[in-house]
């Protein structure tokens, strides 16, 4: 068994979609009875839910169905994403090292109007996850600001940190860096900047529409003002990998390229500026490629999970299920959104929800006449509506640990959250708009 395309897909199974089922139940039903997601790591739920698919289908030899889940594991899909992954750890690690964070804080700071307090925020926020491609790493380094503005002059912390949270969620969603981009873009074969522009069809106008909800006169503070410092030239090179990694990757360039480039011209930096020396250097770029380990193993565990089901017959279950009320190319679309969005609801893990759902929506697509580049931009776009309106996601429970001294919950963010919901009313609108061949 050499490959994928010489193995014979059994025929289609309720029973070959159990793991799936086992999943959910054991890693949602555990995070509810615990009303904590943090207490089940998800590759621990993906174990489970794997030794059960390998049990399934006694009559074939254990060691033709570990094979087989060998073969997901490595499928070149699945290897790509987690190489991209581990450049991206390298890369967030550097840029970190060298102050990117702080420089390119800094100089959104400067550039924001000091009279609209909360609209800055979300701009802040968006500017940083867009450069470093995480949602959560945005919120850890801006909520603390939040806070602080909130306590010292009593502006709203529902609006405040709802505005830092959907900045954070917007930069996520559309940066090149983003695992979950790079997850969408490489389960449907795409590459991520055509993805990228796919998905600034459905959110340029929920965008919009929330910077002028943040800047209205019931969120605008005239008094207060940014504590301002000259931003030096130091800053401007320090923050100068995140801006040429967006303009390059737009510009079509190879993104694992961009990532060893970002990396080498951070590492340049730091050691120009004496930060550290060519060995810490090289202690900072294996601490961030490791830190994707968890995101990598989840990956890999994925794809052999999902291997096992397809080839149980469980994808064509799944498919021929759907496909009862699929009739069309708008009816697909809401198919391969619901799919993504139910696992996300369980999963609380946008990344996850889009690598289990992938090459279900990837089949649906291809059947349908969809392009690949739309159905990553569903699959990303629908992943981050879902993991900003439920209480549960790792941004939200975040930014409210890190807010723990002014005592707010989930629910209170959620009020003052807007950009999930305009998204998910703008995702709405973009398939209604599909055009039927």
């Amino acid at each position: 068994m050499n490959s994928q395309e010489n193995t014979q897909w059994r025929e289609s199974s309720f029973k070959a979609i159990i793991p799936f089922i086992v999943f959910v139940l054991f890693y949602f039903g555990f995070s509810l009875l615990t009303r904590d997601f943090s207490r089940v790591p998800m590759t621990v739920a993906f174990i489970i839910s794997s030794a059960t698919a390998l049990i399934l289908n006694h009559k074939e030899k254990l060691s033709k169905k570990i094979e087989l889940f060998a073969l997901g594991m490595g499928n070149k899909d699945i290897m790509i994403m987690c190489l991209i992954f581990i450049l991206a750890g390298g890369f967030t690690a550097t840029a970190k090292a060298v102050g990117g964070v702080e420089a390119a804080v800094a100089i959104a700071q400067q550039f924001i109007p000091a009279q609209f307090m909360v609209l800055g925020l979300f701009i802040i926020s968006a500017l940083i996850s867009l450069a470093i491609g995480t949602s959560c790493g945005t919120i850890a380094a801006i909520v603390p600001i939040a806070v602080s503005i909130s306590q010292s002059f009593g502006i709203s912390p529902s609006v405040l940190l709802g505005a830092t949270v959907g900045g954070a969620m917007f930069g996520d969603n559309m940066s090149l860096i983003s695992d979950t981009k790079i997850a969408a873009s490489r389960t449907q074969n795409v590459e991520i900047r055509e993805e990228m522009f796919f998905n600034l069809k459905i959110i340029t106008i929920p965008a919009i529409l929330c910077l002028i909800l943040y800047s209205l006169p019931i969120f605008s503070t005239g008094s207060v003002v940014f504590t301002q410092s000259a931003i030096s030239i130091d800053s401007y090179i320090k923050a100068a990998p995140y801006v040429l990694l967006l303009i390059l990757g737009i510009s079509g360039i190879n993104v694992m390229f961009l990532l060893l480039f970002g990396i080498i011209l951070n590492t340049i930096i730091g050691l120009s500026y004496g930060m550290f020396d060519i060995f810490s250097a090289f202690v900072y770029i294996g601490e961030g490629t490791t830190s994707m380990a968890n995101t990598i193993v989840v990956a890999m565990l994925a794809g052999g999970l999902l291997l096992m089901v397809r080839y149980n017959g469980g994808i064509t279950y799944i498919i021929k299920e759907t496909e009862r009320w699929i009739k069309s190319k708008k009816t697909c679309e809401v198919g391969i959104c619901f799919l993504v969005g139910i696992i996300n609801l369980f999963t609380a893990n946008n990344t996850v929800a889009i690598i289990t759902s992938g090459s279900i929506a990837k089949e649906l697509g291809e059947k349908y006449g969809l392009d690949s580049r739309r159905t990553a931009s569903l699959l990303d776009t629908t992943s981050c509506c879902v993991q900003g309106m439920i209480p549960y996601g790792a941004q939200i429970l975040i930014a409210t640990s890190l807010a723990a001294s002014i005592s707010v919950s989930s629910f209170t963010i959620m009020k003052g959250l807007f950009y999930p919901l305009l998204m998910f009313f703008g995702l709405i609108f973009s398939i209604y708009r599909t055009k039927e061949e």
